[in-house]
């Protein structure tokens, strides 16, 4: 009907449109919560800390979950094995990334938030290049305020 002799598509749902920044944001949010769950002045008889406190962990735990499915999503369908042969390192940073993101759940540590963003943030830099788009680090312009990887555009 159509005489097409090839047809490609890389998902489910052929979008092309894939972006790091939303387990970026989710791993910023991680390290967020820690601080404010860090920061909370504790008392065990106040009902507002109680609630905020389980607000920060619901959050966190979240956050966590969507960082690892975000990755996990352009890890499988974006990344091809061409681009695994260029970037062997691909498969151990995404394994960092899902026992981080598992750590981040099972604690409040700064420590293993800030490694979870830093995995994500390896992740970014080989996506885009990838993509064939330069990056730079800069802070992230609200609260944690830690460095990202962005895209030059």
């Amino acid at each position: 009907m159509f005489n097409l002799k090839e047809v490609k598509a890389h998902c489910d749902v052929p979008c092309g449109i894939y972006d790091p920044i939303v387990a970026q944001i989710a791993a910023l949010s991680v390290v967020r919560m820690v601080d404010l769950m860090l920061a909370a002045d504790a008392n065990a008889h106040d009902v507002s800390y109680h609630n905020d406190m389980a607000r920060y962990v619901a959050v966190k735990e979240s956050e966590a979950i969507k960082c690892k499915e975000e990755i996990r999503i352009i890890w499988g369908d974006f990344i091809k094995p061409p681009q695994i042969a260029d970037n062997p390192e691909i498969h151990t940073i995404v394994h960092n990334i899902m026992m981080l993101g598992g750590a981040a759940k099972q604690h409040a540590s700064r420590e293993k938030a800030m490694e979870l963003l830093a995995e994500v943030n390896k992740f970014a830099e080989i996506f885009w290049k990838i993509k064939g788009i330069a990056t730079k680090v800069a802070k992230s312009p609200y609260a944690p305020n830690e460095d990202v990887v962005y895209p030059v555009l």
